[in-house]
């Protein structure tokens, strides 16, 4: 298989693991439990196959493992011990390492896998609050600190996305029940990360009410097209990277001017730009919320 990255860091397996790098380095020297390579210059590099033992390794560790036991398994024995150690209970530690190998070998047989598993015992709900949000928060850990690349993020993220499209279109045969609000979710200019505002489109389509799913990078302007056809308009969009912070306070004031001058619209936000911004600020008409299931208990 051609990877795009076959070969970690200490930092990396740090960042991935949870396990701090001067702990790896004692586990390697002391339990022999891993055998990196070492670069013309000395420094340790790891392979896929380390990063897998040392998820399966930290997952026992967590769960009440002593290292000394651990190290005596032997390299075919540990994830049979983690398997049972799973079957016996649920947990989400080997949940998320499940993704993560998923992600770092493109491995969507293995998402597929995991994912299924998880659907024997909760709604496609609860996957993705006690599941998909943990991996993607920690998703975002791992790509600020360039443990991870684009191809990994986007590969990941299309295989969340289509679990949310299917379990949304499931919703979308039914006639809303409520009518007393229609909600339009979009993305502002230059804004790509669509994730989050799906799985609201599939919550929001749950609770009976009428949405409208723009996507990604609409113009305010072009959101007008939308006043004349429906009362009581409840926009809705996230705010990841853009706009930027000196920016961010002009585009929700142009925004009010535009669209919500007239009393019967609002605009919910979510995302990491509110942070940079004094949200008490904000016209009151535009609605801050810090989390999905914050906006969730809204409707």
């Amino acid at each position: 298989m051609n990877n795009v990255k076959s070969n970690f860091s200490i930092k990396d397996l740090e960042n991935l693991s949870g396990i701090k790098a001067h702990t790896i380095r004692i586990w390697e020297k002391r339990y022999n439990l891993f055998q990196p390579n070492r670069t013309d210059t000395n420094i340790r590099c790891y392979n896929i196959e380390n990063l897998q033992k040392l998820l399966n390794v930290t997952f026992l560790y967590n769960n009440g493992y002593k290292i000394s036991k651990i190290s005596q398994l032997g390299e075919d024995k540990i994830p049979n011990v983690v398997r049972d150690l799973v079957s016996e209970q649920s947990n989400n530690g080997h949940v998320l390492n499940s993704f993560k190998m998923s992600m770092m070998n493109f491995d969507q047989g293995l998402f597929f896998k995991t994912y299924n598993e998880l659907l024997k015992a909760k709604s496609f709900r609860n996957i993705f609050y006690e599941d998909f949000i943990p991996f993607l928060h920690e998703l975002g850990l791992l790509w600020q600190t360039n443990t991870i690349t684009p191809s990994h993020e986007h590969f990941i993220c299309a295989l969340i996305k289509q679990k949310v499209l299917v379990n949304t279109e499931k919703l979308q045969f039914n006639t809303p029940t409520k009518t007393s609000k229609t909600f339009v979710l979009y993305l502002p200019d230059n804004e790509i990360h669509e994730l989050g505002l799906m799985f609201l489109n599939y919550e929001i389509l749950s609770k009976g009410y009428h949405a409208i799913f723009l996507g990604q990078s609409i113009p305010i302007f072009s959101l007008k097209d939308l006043k004349p056809l429906y009362d009581n308009i409840v926009f809705i969009s996230y705010f990841t990277v853009q706009p930027g912070k000196d920016n961010i306070m002009a585009y929700f004031k142009n925004f009010h001017d535009l669209l919500l001058t007239d009393n019967t619209s609002e605009l919910w936000v979510l995302g990491n730009m509110l942070r940079e911004i004094n949200q008490k600020d904000l016209p009151k008409a535009i609605v801050p919320f810090s989390r999905i299931d914050q906006l969730v208990q809204k409707l």
